[in-house]
């Protein structure tokens, strides 16, 4: 069991690594410094999109929920006499 945990604990570095060296932070891998910002870029801030306004009820809808619950109690009660 040690050594399972040992192995674990070496291949989450070695997929941690795999992920640092994947995603471009190259001197975090070879070095272990944190990549620093520099300072004359600024960061723009990203635009969320404007929130969705929510789905009209249509008249219909009502009309097809109580059909398909008179079909759910239907099955329930088959399903009872079973």
């Amino acid at each position: 069991m040690f050594e399972i945990g040992i192995f674990c604990v070496i291949l989450l570095a070695v997929g941690y690594w795999v992920a640092l060296w994947l995603m471009g932070r190259h001197n975090d891998v070879l070095h272990g410094h944190f990549i620093q910002a520099d300072e004359g870029v600024e960061v723009a801030p990203t635009a969320l999109p404007p929130p969705t306004s929510s789905p009209k009820v249509r008249a219909d809808s009502s009309d097809s929920l109580q059909s398909l619950l008179a079909a759910i109690k239907r099955d329930l009660r088959d399903a009872a006499q079973i």
